[in-house]
């Protein structure tokens, strides 16, 4: 508003809410418009206001054919190529997790790392389990969490052992002051052409990895958990479509569907959630260490609806819906991040 004293002036803060009366309900939208006109972009935990620009999901991110690869078990992300995407420099925070504890199995790469990047972004501290020789990604992935100026625990470990499962969760409480998000996320794949292939020792390895640990693990947690805590588990589209060449993995997916359905009327009268995510083929090492039969890995994806596999980065933000206060009706689902193939 012009101060008629002098035209030229600026308008003071008495103008500015003298001159809004009755123009109130219009002020903020008139706020938004230049917001987004201006742009306000922010370090990696601030919002970004300027729009985004849209993209096809098709042909945002590599299309098979992959160059062939292959790596012994667990696998790294340096190696892969192309290199995985987890966020790391494309994840804005906004706060919704602030001063939250979680603990992430996996956390190291692939979608454990992706929802390590976007926690700590939102601003939760985050202890994460990987295996020793997964060290080098575990390294970038505490370095990333730091950088947030949240508290970053590495707790390696094998999680097919009891005992550990229970250090784990210790450790992580020690160490993070509490515990209220709880990521149950590593897996164990091997694909064979046939059951005939599928010896006892790979049998037992994926059970052991994808349930026992996810029982283990969660039963030594919930002494820890307050209410409005909330447990994810990493489920998968085969647990609703499962391909011929991973029949032990496929195994352990619907039963962690069946797991979490079933723990989620158990725990909803302590307040406690716990929900699921189901991805589709996602872009991990997973994949090239054993995950796919090697001359299916350079296809890997394609026959997808979207005609590629995912990126890490985008199922992030389900498991921040998740962990987040806002999905506090939420609970016993399996939320799916497919690709358009079919699941939940």
């Amino acid at each position: 508003m012009m101060d008629p004293k002098n035209p030229t002036a600026p308008p003071t803060r008495r103008h500015i809410v003298n001159g809004l009366g009755t123009g109130l309900v219009a002020a903020p939208a008139l706020l938004g418009v230049a917001q987004a006109q201006q742009g306000n972009p922010q370090g990696s935990s601030g919002q970004a206001t300027s729009p985004p620009l849209l993209q096809n999901p098709t042909d945002k991110y590599p299309k098979p054919p992959f160059p062939p690869q292959q790596q012994d078990w667990p696998g790294l992300t340096s190696r892969m190529e192309p290199r995985p995407d987890h966020g790391e420099t494309s994840y804005r925070g906004s706060g919704r997790l602030t001063g939250r504890r979680a603990l992430v199995t996996g956390g190291d790469s692939g979608i454990g790392r992706a929802a390590v990047i976007a926690f700590a972004r939102e601003g939760a501290d985050v202890a994460i389990n990987y295996l020793p020789e997964e060290e080098p990604d575990a390294r970038e992935v505490i370095a990333l969490i730091e950088a947030e100026g949240r508290k970053a625990v590495a707790i390696p470990g094998d999680i097919t052992d009891e005992e550990f499962c229970r250090r784990l969760v210790s450790d992580a409480v020690q160490q993070l002051g509490g515990l209220d998000i709880l990521v149950n996320n590593a897996a164990r794949q091997t694909a064979q052409p046939s059951i005939e292939d599928i010896t006892t020792e790979q049998f037992d390895a994926t059970m052991k990895t994808n349930l026992y640990a996810m029982f283990w693990i969660t039963k030594a947690a919930l002494p820890h958990l307050p209410p409005g805590a909330t447990i994810i588990n990493t489920a998968s589209v085969v647990a609703y479509n499962p391909p011929e060449s991973i029949l032990d993995y496929s195994c352990t997916k619907a039963g962690i569907v069946a797991f979490t359905k079933s723990l989620a009327k158990q725990l909803a009268s302590r307040g406690i959630r716990v929900n699921a995510v189901a991805p589709g083929p996602y872009w991990t090492p997973l994949q090239p260490s054993g995950g796919q039969l090697p001359d299916a890995l350079p296809t890997f994806g394609a026959d997808s609806p979207l005609g590629r596999p995912g990126q890490p980065a985008e199922i992030a933000s389900t498991y921040v819906l998740l962990a987040a206060p806002d999905s506090s009706y939420t609970t016993g689902s399996v939320l799916g991040s497919t690709g358009g193939n079919v699941g939940p």
